[in-house]
């Protein structure tokens, strides 16, 4: 038995918190609409938007796959937001699955908000960086909705996580 965490079981993770909450609010759609002030969007759906996205943008940049344009992904319904997470985790499967794939290989990054000399990263660390990007959003979006009055019955903590034991 391995005393590390893998990617494997983080991605695991993931998707079983997308998965939760993409049940979440297929039962309780009027929350969607609630506004949001989290990382730039106006509503929680905006917001779930993000979330997803990003990890497909992620999952195509460390793939070497062309990176999808945010106005070309959908604002909406849920099930189209949902796919966005589906097709991350296709290429992180894929990637996960593939012995041959160099999870140490360098990415630059050229994003103007990064140093010139701080734009190079491990996939490992990419991949690591857009799965607990998630899981931080998770756990605004479920404190937000606390807060407006919405329990979310999901318990997101890798504690009750299935994907580790």
């Amino acid at each position: 038995m391995t005393s590390a965490v893998t990617l494997d079981e983080l991605l695991a993770w993931n998707d079983e918190a997308s998965q939760r909450w993409k049940t979440h609010f297929g039962v309780h759609a009027a929350q969607l609409n609630l506004p949001c002030d989290i990382g730039g969007a106006a509503t929680v759906q905006a917001f779930v938007r993000h979330i997803w996205s990003v990890e497909l943008r992620w999952a195509q940049r460390i793939a070497d796959q062309p990176v999808t344009d945010r106005d070309a992904m959908p604002a909406g319904p849920l099930e189209a937001i949902f796919a966005l997470h589906t097709q991350a985790l296709a290429i992180f499967r894929s990637l996960l699955g593939d012995p041959a794939f160099e999870w140490e290989h360098s990415v630059t990054l050229d994003f103007p908000w990064l140093a010139p000399d701080a734009r190079d990263f491990t996939r490992r660390k990419l991949a690591a960086h857009a799965l607990f990007h998630s899981q931080r959003h998770w756990a605004q979006l479920a404190t937000l909705l606390r807060q407006a009055g919405h329990a979310a019955e999901i318990r997101g903590d890798l504690l009750f996580s299935s994907a580790l034991r």
